[in-house]
């Protein structure tokens, strides 16, 4: 598990919700923090990858699946770079 500086769950919420509500959040931490970002969207892993390869502000640091109950949860490790 990776060291993160702040949490955004967006469990629930479906595509491209995920997505639109990291942006903002990575935005607001200074350069170098680190956010987790919790989701129960299956589509969220291809998202937050196509985005890492194309945004100059973050960087994509480690993705990992999780159960909890019956339910899979996307964890996402983002941290900003610029």
């Amino acid at each position: 598990m990776t060291n993160y500086d702040q949490t955004l769950d967006v469990k629930g919420a479906k595509c491209p919700m995920p997505l639109v509500k990291s942006r903002k959040a990575i935005g607001e931490l200074p350069v170098g923090q680190v956010l987790q970002v919790i989701s129960t969207d299956r589509g969220s892993v291809a998202d937050f990858q196509g985005w890492a390869k194309t945004a100059k502000n973050v960087e994509l640091i480690e993705q990992e699946t999780v159960q909890e109950g019956n339910q899979e949860l996307y964890i996402h490790y983002l941290k900003r770079t610029a």
